[in-house]
């Protein structure tokens, strides 16, 4: 019976040292390895970055608006007033006002009011505005201004302008 007891510690003694040396051995190699494919990953990675190669891309402007220059700047800009035009011929025909319409056996004629306050007198056929409209027809309460303008791409289209000789009430 001492033998077997005696055999169980020795055998309790080699397991102990021998699971010591396991763990202490296995700790070491793992930690030196990992550290050298760490470094080798982190030097790796600025070379393929070098391998990329970069695109280049070209515009052709040809045929096609500059994409810099605004549509509103464009659209919104007027015609320089012409000298030694009448006075009807250098505001926009948005900013003039009917006032009021006459008529004979023969034709209308409309009464407007320039933003600078001064009237004048209007028929069928006259040039107002700053892009040469005309006035195309002028009926009891309102008058038909037909103006050829340009819009942001430089074509010229047709603008008919109604101005009313009442202006509606707003809801």
């Amino acid at each position: 019976m001492k033998k077997i007891i005696c055999f169980f510690i020795m055998l309790l003694l080699v397991s102990f040292m021998g699971c010591k040396k396991e763990q202490a051995a296995l700790k070491k190699p793992v930690a030196e390895k990992v550290q050298p494919e760490e470094t080798k990953k982190q030097i790796k990675a600025p070379e393929e970055t070098k391998k990329v190669e970069q695109e280049i891309y070209t515009y052709n402007a040809k045929g096609k608006r500059d994409p810099f220059l605004s549509l509103v700047m464009i659209s919104k800009e007027k015609p320089v007033r012409k000298k030694g035009a009448s006075p009807i011929e250098n505001y926009d025909v948005g900013e003039l006002r009917l006032i009021a319409v006459a008529w004979d056996k023969q034709k209308y004629y409309g009464l407007i009011m320039l933003p600078d306050n001064k009237f004048y007198t209007v028929t069928e056929g006259m040039t107002l505005g700053l892009y040469g409209g005309k006035v195309q027809e002028i009926k009891r309460d309102t008058m038909i201004i037909r103006e050829y303008v340009k819009d942001y791409r430089g074509d010229t289209k047709l603008k008919d302008t109604i101005l009313k000789l009442r202006k509606e009430e707003e809801e």
